[in-house]
């Protein structure tokens, strides 16, 4: 990836999702998994999430995106959840069936954020150097690495 623009901002992030179906069932199969697959590419599209990868297993689902700073990874993941539950109880009502008590998606998810060139070490580094050096202008060379 590589910087986003926005009215507002600029900005490079990325991070990995993943989410699980109620009791971790293997309901995301077949019909459903590929339906599931389209709707989480929608919902990116009108959310201004950019995915770099996508794999929708039976029992879960894995998403790398990036997506602008405005929108927290609570925000992101409760929009893919609600939206793509939604519309699959909708469409495909039999999977109701497999999930007693009506809800699609468990409630957590994991999330990692992701970095590129600048790692946790790099930030560490440039944090303890800043304490030793406080004429220096580190920040410029944080990316010289």
């Amino acid at each position: 990836m590589s910087l986003r623009r926005s009215s507002h901002h600029v900005y490079d992030t990325q991070y990995h999702l993943v989410w699980a179906p109620q009791y971790r069932k293997k309901i995301l199969v077949g019909a459903v998994g590929e339906r599931m697959r389209e709707l989480l590419l929608e919902i990116a599209e009108s959310y201004d999430i950019t995915v770099d990868e996508l794999e929708v297993s039976a029992d879960h689902v894995h998403i790398f995106c990036s997506f602008p700073p405005k929108l927290s990874i609570t925000q992101v993941v409760t929009r893919f959840k609600s939206l793509s539950a939604r519309a699959i109880f909708r469409e495909q009502p039999q999977v109701k069936r497999h999930l007693w008590g009506g809800e699609f998606w468990e409630d957590g998810y994991f999330a990692r954020t992701v970095g590129d060139k600048v790692t946790a070490e790099i930030i560490k580094r440039y944090i303890q150097n800043h304490r030793d050096d406080k004429d220096e202008d580190l920040q410029l060379k944080l990316f010289d690495q």
